[in-house]
C-alpha cells in the first residue's frame, strides 16, 4: 500500500513540475495579498504588528483554496480516477496521497516564506517562529477539509464557487486558532503552545477523518 502512496504522490507531484505556473500562482498570490495591506493601512509598526497574523492566515487560506478546484479535476476529466477506482487499492490511501501533494505544492512553501512576512509586518522572532508552526500544523488542515468539498463538488458546474461556501465555514476555528497563536506568541512562544495544541488536535483529526470523508465523497461524484 505505501508503494501505491508514494507512486501517486510522485505522479502529482511530476504533473505540478510540468504546470509550474499553477504552483508559482499560488505562492505570488499569497505574497501579493499580504504585501497590499501594508499599503493600504500605512507603515506604522504597532498597526502592523496588530493586524499581521489575521493577514498572513486569511492569505494563507485563501491561497489553499486556489488549487483545491484543480485537486481531482484533471483525474477525473481524463478518466485516471475511475482508473484508480478500479485497481483495488483502497481508495483512502490514493485520496491521502494527492492531498499530500496539494500540500507539499501549496502548503509548504507558505510555511518557508513566512519569515519573510514576519519581518514587512515588524514580527518579532517568537511571533515568527510561531507562525512557521502554526502554519505546519494548519495548512494540512485546509488542506484535508478542501479534499472533501473538492470531491464533492466534483464535476459541477460553478464548482468554484460552491466550494467556497462549503468549506469557508469549515476553516473559522483554524483561522481563529492560527491567528490566534501568532498573536500571543509574538510575547514568547510558550504563550501560544495551548493554540498550537489545539492545532495539533485539529490536524489528527482531519488525518483520521477527512480521507475517508474524501473517498465517499468521490465515489458519489463519479456514480
Amino acid at each position: 500500500m505505501f508503494k501505491v502512496f508514494w507512486s501517486v504522490l510522485h505522479r502529482d507531484l511530476l504533473l505540478a513540475m510540468r504546470r509550474r505556473t499553477d504552483v508559482l500562482t499560488t505562492l505570488f498570490f499569497f505574497v501579493i495579498v499580504v504585501s497590499l495591506f501594508p499599503l493600504g493601512v500605512g507603515t506604522e509598526h504597532a498597526v502592523l504588528r496588530v493586524l499581521g497574523p489575521g493577514v498572513v492566515w486569511v492569505a494563507a487560506l485563501l491561497a489553499s483554496m486556489l488549487a483545491l478546484e484543480r485537486l481531482f479535476a484533471a483525474d477525473y476529466e481524463d478518466g485516471t480516477l475511475e482508473q484508480l477506482l478500479l485497481t483495488g487499492q483502497p481508495l483512502v490511501l490514493l485520496t491521502l496521497a494527492k492531498v499530500t501533494a496539494h500540500w507539499l505544492l501549496t502548503g509548504l512553501p507558505l510555511v518557508l516564506i513566512a519569515p519573510l512576512v514576519g519581518m514587512q509586518y515588524h514580527l518579532s522572532d517568537s511571533a515568527v517562529a510561531v507562525m512557521m508552526v502554526s502554519l505546519f500544523l494548519g495548512t494540512p488542515v485546509l488542506s484535508l477539509i478542501g479534499a472533501i468539498g473538492a470531491a464533492l463538488t466534483l464535476g459541477l458546474r460553478g464548482g468554484g464557487i460552491l466550494l467556497a461556501l462549503l468549506i469557508l465555514p469549515l476553516y473559522i476555528p483554524v483561522l481563529v486558532y492560527g491567528a490566534g497563536a501568532v498573536e500571543v506568541g509574538a510575547v514568547a512562544f510558550g504563550e501560544a503552545r495551548p493554540y498550537l495544541t489545539l492545532l495539533a488536535a485539529f490536524l489528527v483529526a482531519a488525518l483520521a477523518l477527512a480521507p475517508f470523508a474524501s473517498s465517499a465523497a468521490l465515489r458519489i461524484s463519479i456514480e
